[in-house]
């Protein structure tokens, strides 16, 4: 199943946070459904990224952010802040929602427990909820198509940049993934980092009713794009798709760690 490219415009008018929420995250280490595999996941990869492999610094930047925060649960306590970022209002708000403790946000609470059970000890989830909350200092429109994804915004060069399943799906081909890959990888300033997580062998996804276009990447074609960026790659890791079929195509999905070169 493939559909055509998704414009800017029907993320705005179309992509239901909620509805992708549900779909995605719902999460219970108990459950066994396909999409808590995938999460399962993502979280061991960011756990060994930040708490396992120790990167850290100042500010890190989380590209395309969309209306989550699993991918800040391990790198909250590595940097003195996190920079949450997307292109939709609507996504932003859901990140907001939570941040306040909105009771009609989200409920992350068994991704933080999940996170917290790596970490030694699983009763601190509450802990880490509110250590998230005090780290995410801001909220940014971004636009990976822009040479600057935070324009008209200019912020120093960050520690760490991540980025799960934004580019993949803003990107009508490997032409502008390339691009978009430089346009976020100069955010990193050098010797810094760049985590990635990618939907490999994708050509759609759903939210809800609602199909939404992915771009056909294969590992080698990331690989070249984050070389070509100025990074060279530390480690990466794939696992087999475990998203329902009638959800997405995906094959892998695909996480990837590198660090931007010092030029001499």
């Amino acid at each position: 199943m493939e559909g055509d490219f998704t414009g800017k415009d029907v993320y705005g008018k179309h992509f239901a946070p909620k509805d992708y929420l549900k779909m995605y995250y719902s999460f219970s280490k108990e459950d066994g459904t396909q999409e808590n595999r995938a999460l399962t996941f993502y979280l061991q990869k960011f756990h060994k990224t930040f708490t396992v492999d120790g990167v850290k610094g100042d500010t890190l930047i989380d590209i395309g952010s969309g209306p989550t925060i699993y991918q800040f649960l391990s790198s909250c306590g590595s940097f003195r802040e996190i920079i949450a970022t997307d292109y939709t209002d609507q996504n932003r708000e859901e990140i907001k929602r939570w941040l306040k403790k909105d009771p009609d946000a989200f409920d992350w609470s068994q991704a933080l427990k999940y996170v917290c059970e790596l970490e030694g000890d699983r009763e601190k989830w509450v802990e880490k909820g509110e250590k998230v909350q005090s780290t995410i200092r801001r909220v940014l429109k971004c636009d990976v198509t822009q040479v600057n994804p935070l324009a008209p915004l200019v912020v120093a060069q960050a520690s760490c940049v991540t980025s799960t399943f934004c580019l993949d799906s803003a990107c009508k081909d490997v032409t502008a993934y390339r691009a978009a890959l430089k346009n976020v990888g100069s955010l990193v300033k050098p010797g810094g980092h760049l985590v990635l997580l990618v939907a490999l062998g994708a050509s759609f996804y759903m939210v809800g009713e609602q199909m939404f276009f992915n771009l056909y990447l294969e590992k080698e074609t990331v690989d070249s794009a984050v070389t070509e960026a100025g990074f060279d790659i530390l480690w990466s890791e794939g696992a087999k798709n475990s998203y329902s079929p009638i959800h997405s195509d995906c094959k892998t999905v695909y996480f990837l760690v590198a660090q931007k070169r010092i030029k001499v």
